[in-house]
């Protein structure tokens, strides 16, 4: 399952405009908080999804039954890149519980570079629904990565992926190597990748954008 959410040129669309931007990607506040406001439309989009039960609220005047989540996701992110796009989730899922995982490119003299995965902080994940989020999935190695490791920490019930800027390429990725069953979630899609692993026109480096340059490992 893939979900373009510009595809209906609803805010979605206005808002990966700006992130793409070079005039309007000077503002990192603007920046993250135009993340953030896809990662709240997709939660929203993604609950409509999610299992829901009948409960009966008191109310000061009554009784009302009321529909609720039956279970809370577990909200999971890439850092740094994927925070924005996270907290927008949380602002909605507000009781879900989190996982954090630390998972960049490596790069090496030759101009390859491989994912580094050296840490993750978790919940119990058997039987649970993940929500994965960073903001660019170009060749998709970084999110098949922590798939791998999802599935290897535990069994879980169903994966969604939330991104802002996807690419062909990266989504074909993602479903030979985990399956088709993964839900994906795209603030727009684009269809070039380069030699070195980069979305064209995509939008550049979404971490550098929102937080500052860093040194390269």
């Amino acid at each position: 399952m893939i979900v373009n959410l510009s595809e209906q040129h609803s805010l979605v669309s206005n808002w990966v405009s700006e992130l793409r931007d070079v005039n309007v990607q000077g503002d990192r506040l603007r920046f993250r908080r135009n993340l953030e406001r896809i990662g709240e439309v997709a939660a929203y989009e993604i609950s409509q999804l999610l299992p829901w039960k009948k409960v009966e609220i008191p109310t000061p005047l009554g009784l009302h039954d009321s529909m609720v989540l039956e279970f809370q996701p577990v909200l999971a992110t890439i850092l740094r890149a994927g925070l924005p796009l996270h907290n927008g989730m949380l602002n909605y899922f507000d009781k879900a519980d989190n996982a954090f995982v630390s998972a960049y490119r490596k790069h090496h003299r030759d101009g390859s570079f491989e994912i580094s995965l050296e840490y993750m902080s978790c919940p119990a994940l058997d039987d649970r629904i993940i929500i994965i989020s960073d903001p660019m999935l170009a060749t998709g190695a970084s999110i098949v990565k922590t798939i791998q490791y999802i599935k290897s920490e535990g069994a879980p019930k169903d994966i969604h992926v939330v991104v802002a800027i996807a690419c062909t390429v990266g989504i074909e990725f993602i479903h030979r190597e985990c399956g088709e069953n993964i839900k994906i979630w795209c603030g727009d899609i684009d269809d070039e990748l380069t030699a070195k692993g980069y979305i064209v026109p995509g939008l550049g480096d979404a971490g550098d954008l929102a937080f500052g340059t860093k040194m390269q490992a």
